[in-house]
């Protein structure tokens, strides 16, 4: 289950961007497959893919072609747009600080989209 926030942008998303859903949330072994492989930082249980619901999401243009990385870079611009549109607040794993300076950045996950702290503080009480 993935979070009803991340949810709402990505119901929004497909209305005028075909993309598949990757991964939501990520169990113990896969995790730390994901992990082992490279494919991320973080073993488990610290990955927002690690709750229920799963604060972050792996979605890929669709069709998915993994050598096509311009239109990840796309992609994401359309996605953190309808996220501003409907006010949540999103990072995104090709621009990890935010700065919008794509040049900084040491590890790119560019199908990954998770929620900021601000959007699940309600949450956590």
């Amino acid at each position: 289950m993935v979070h009803g926030k991340l949810q709402d942008i990505f119901f929004e998303v497909i209305k005028g961007y075909d993309c598949s859903i990757l991964c939501g949330f990520r169990d113990e072994a896969a995790q730390n497959e994901a992990f082992h492989t490279g494919r991320s930082k973080k073993q488990w249980p610290n990955s927002k893919h690690n709750g229920t619901p799963s604060l972050a999401v792996d979605v890929a243009p669709y069709p998915i072609d993994w050598d096509d990385e311009r239109r990840f870079y796309h992609f994401a611009g359309y996605v953190k747009g309808i996220a501003d549109q409907l006010g949540i607040s999103i990072r995104w794993g090709g621009d990890w600080d935010g700065d919008n300076d794509l040049n900084d950045q040491h590890f790119f996950d560019l199908v990954h989209f998770e929620l900021e702290l601000e959007e699940i503080k309600g949450d956590l009480q």
